[in-house]
């Protein structure tokens, strides 16, 4: 993993942490939850406070996860509202902790001047063992604490304020006014500075989870669909009439459930013909046949003269597979017809010439689905599933992991926004 690191591909755009005020704040985060403090001086954190290099320090990369359910945060700036969440088992992390961080600004810039603020994304289960577990989990609250416990003296300045205000003698009690001076010195003026957050209760909607090797859940008005293993504990056990379970092997029931709820894109010229969608898949298969062809291959010499030589002379591997020859010849027909019949379309092909509906809700969550049905084109995993791709990656030959650290440092990293635009039509 040193090349996807050295090139930001892994933990990057994380924030450091050097000072050592918030060195000793971010320990006493630790110390709360009971976890040994770091001997570093300095590390980097992402949007929940996930440290890489404590995270090795510590020998836990789930020391903020426990059971990959209710997971930890430890907020120690404003700033980390704009990170990546790099480590966690649920897809929908980042987007709950950027809503909280989002909704309840004022209260953390406050807070986060004297403090460090900490706590655990808490839901309906502690443990997850079955689907069930993971169904039962509708929303989530955020449990706030902080480690100088200014939440909690805020709270009781709170009170003693009311107090003053409402009882007609209060202001003869000294000890009280003492205890008010002394509480005000840590929390300031509470009138101006809001320091309890607003919104701790948020929805808990569509997912994927790491557990039981990788499960989606998709929410309907009427029916919540689990695709995953059929191994996976609780598989098609409970409640018939509200989830429907499908099989993540089963290629055609998978894609006629994404198109009947309105999930993807079927390959139209409108945007087939303008992103160069086919042409990326194409590049990105013929790459995946030589890396299986001649793992040691020099990739460095990868340019279009030598691909169109090496594909003249693997014609009948190529042929055989069958996947080249499907792509050119959907090309074709979308030139020639404007669509393409998706239902004399294999299964197994499908999954190549659609893309999630960019203004759907699960946008994101339903490229990842299809990033799963193909897992050779490694930018679309890297952009939508990078749990997928580092353990694709861990099987690439060091020649061909060079190639796919650079095709990625230059069409990805380069332009983001740019890229998600033209292939997958997202804004965002």
């Amino acid at each position: 993993m040193d090349l996807l690191r050295d090139n930001e591909l892994i933990y990057g755009r994380l924030l450091p942490v050097e000072e050592p005020h918030l060195v000793e704040r971010y320990n006493k985060a630790l110390k709360a939850f009971g976890l040994p403090v770091t001997k570093r001086t300095s590390f980097d954190i992402d949007r929940g406070g996930f440290s890489p290099q404590v995270a090795e320090e510590l020998g836990d990369p789930l020391y903020l996860d426990p059971n990959e359910v209710n997971r930890r945060f430890i907020i120690l700036t404003p700033s980390q509202v704009d990170l990546p969440v790099v480590h966690t088992a649920f897809s929908n992390t980042s987007q709950l902790l950027y809503e909280f961080m989002t909704r309840n600004q004022r209260a953390i810039n406050a807070l986060t001047i004297k403090d460090v603020i900490y706590g655990e994304i808490e839901d309906s289960v502690s443990k997850v063992e079955d689907i069930e577990d993971l169904l039962s989990i509708n929303q989530v609250e955020f449990r706030v604490l902080s480690a100088e416990d200014v939440l909690g003296k805020a709270a009781e300045l709170g009170k003693l304020v009311d107090r003053l205000k409402q009882e007609p003698d209060a202001w003869r009690d000294d000890a009280m006014l003492k205890r008010m001076v002394e509480l005000a010195k840590v929390c300031g003026d509470i009138r101006e500075n809001a320091l309890v957050p607003d919104q701790v209760i948020f929805r808990h909607n569509a997912f994927w989870t790491s557990h039981f090797g990788g499960l989606y859940v998709f929410v309907d008005p009427d029916m919540t669909t689990v695709i995953s293993a059929p191994s996976a504990p609780g598989f098609r056990r409970s409640r018939p009439w509200q989830v429907s379970y499908l099989s993540i092997a089963d290629a055609e029931r998978v894609f006629t459930f994404l198109a009947s709820t309105g999930r993807i894109e079927l390959p139209r010229a409108s945007w087939i013909e303008t992103s160069g969608y086919l042409e990326h898949r194409a590049e990105m298969l013929i790459a995946s046949l030589i890396h299986e062809a001649q793992p040691n291959a020099d990739f460095s010499k990868l340019d279009k003269v030598w691909l169109q030589t090496w594909i003249h002379a693997n014609a009948d591997r190529i042929n055989r597979e069958g996947t080249f020859p499907f792509l050119n010849a959907a090309k074709r027909e979308i030139a020639q017809y404007g669509q393409l019949r998706i239902d004399e379309v294999l299964p197994k092909h499908r999954f190549l010439v659609v893309r999630a509906k960019p203004d759907h809700p699960d946008a994101w969550l339903t490229n990842r689905l299809i990033s799963d049905f193909v897992s050779y084109d490694f930018l679309s995993r890297y952009v939508f599933n990078k749990q997928g791709f580092y353990r694709d990656y861990q099987n690439y030959t060091e020649s061909f992991r060079s190639y796919v650290v650079d095709t990625l440092k230059t069409s990805y990293l380069k332009d983001k926004v740019g890229l998600r635009s033209r292939l997958y039509g997202l804004t965002d």
